[in-house]
């Protein structure tokens, strides 16, 4: 048997200390933590969303398409909406219809409409701002053939603490609450109520039973954070498409600031890209066959094209003519309408035949004089970008 080797408590009270030491010297006072919040103004946050739970509904409704809905709010002015509404699309087994899913594994690029992986960048530090989810189907009934949507759940994540310290970054399960953010005591599922009734077993198994969504908060780094900065000071949007806006950010701001005669000048600047890129994000399926055309051409980059900021931007703009404009203006191409499968695969065969035109190395050019394409009469629209347009339409 081995003789236990004695304890040195000298020893091992200096390793304590040392270690105390390490803790407190790496920690911040309450009024430094909050100086440094305020100086850095942490408003990028990154939003994962998990999974969610959900009653089955009525045999005589069919749920052909289920969505998460969200956007930066404030609890204090009523839960207005602060920002654009981001779409996730959500996935789910026919064994559990229950479950609804975000992010699944496919093959290729992941679409942007199925990524639940999101950002949040907002310019406020108030106690009060916050992510409101609403969760929401498209359904049809079989006796009428009716089509609509509906809401199925909502609830509110606050961003901050009272002190206006950021919450933790964690996963949250956030209990759903039915029908509007400004109605109280609403329940999802009646069946399953949230009131105390029975023995305290019987209180959490109702509780494990309550719909909830699980949404998973991590913080960024620094280089999400020097992407992030490039954005608009208020945002949501998907993590995958953020190359892509700031492309267009930057375009943006070589044509309003470089490439104006006068910065005086309100005329309409001609630039396709502005033009048509905000179309481009109310669509898609459009936006992941740009995204697709831009990782197919950045692969055949070299790395020192790949540091050249002007060469990448060149590059996206040859990208974007070659592919965007013919699409975006061809005839074959049925208008994009949310939840209507068939439409969503007549649109996806005549994206994904051009694309393959592109790679075959015939370009947007041939494209656009191949007796075989159909395209729109041009319409000034098309090359006309107008920075006061919001202002001019708000104005009359």
């Amino acid at each position: 048997m081995l003789a236990r080797r004695p304890r040195n408590p000298l020893q091992a009270l200096q390793r304590r200390t040392q270690e105390l030491k390490l803790q407190v010297d790496g920690l911040l006072s309450e009024s430094q933590l909050k100086e440094a919040l305020e100086a850095s103004k942490r408003r990028d946050i990154y939003q994962s969303i998990a999974c969610s739970l959900f009653p089955v509904w009525d045999v005589g409704v069919v749920m052909f398409e289920r969505a998460l809905y969200s956007m930066i709010s404030s609890k204090k002015i009523s839960f207005q909406v602060l920002s654009n509404i981001h779409t996730v699309r959500a996935t789910w087994q026919p064994k559990k219809p229950k479950t609804w899913t975000f992010s699944p594994q496919v093959t290729g690029i992941l679409p942007c409409l199925l990524d639940g992986d999101c950002f949040i960048r907002s310019n406020s530090s108030s106690p009060d701002l916050g992510i409101l989810f609403e969760l929401g189907i498209s359904y049809i009934r079989n006796s009428t053939g009716e089509r609509g949507e509906l809401s199925c759940g909502w609830v509110f994540l606050k961003l901050f603490d009272a002190s206006g310290i950021p919450i933790p970054a964690k996963t949250y399960e956030l209990f759903l609450n039915g029908g509007t953010p400004y109605e109280k005591g609403v329940e999802v599922d009646p069946s399953v109520s949230r009131k105390a009734h029975g023995n305290v077993f019987h209180q959490m198994m109702m509780m494990r039973r309550q719909p909830q969504l699980l949404v998973k908060l991590r913080s960024s780094n620094r280089r999400s954070r020097n992407l992030l900065s490039l954005l608009p000071e208020t945002l949501i949007g998907s993590m995958c498409s953020i190359h892509l806006l700031i492309f267009y950010r930057q375009i943006l701001g070589d044509v309003l600031l470089k490439d104006r005669m006068s910065m005086q000048s309100a005329d309409l600047i001609s630039n396709p890209v502005l033009a048509t890129f905000p179309k481009l994000l109310e669509q898609p399926d459009m936006m992941d066959a740009l995204r697709s055309s831009w990782a197919e051409k950045e692969s055949t980059l070299k790395r020192s094209e790949k540091r050249d900021k002007e060469f990448l931007k060149a590059m996206f703009l040859l990208v974007y003519h070659n592919c965007m404009v013919p699409l975006l203006h061809s005839t074959l191409l049925p208008p994009y309408r949310w939840a209507e499968e068939e439409t969503e695969a007549a649109r996806w065969k005549v994206i994904t035949d051009f694309l393959k035109q592109n790679q075959d190395g015939e370009g947007g050019l041939q494209a656009l004089l191949s007796p075989h394409g159909v395209h729109e009469p041009f319409d000034i629209s098309e090359q006309t970008y107008d920075f006061l347009g919001e202002l001019r339409k708000n104005t009359a």
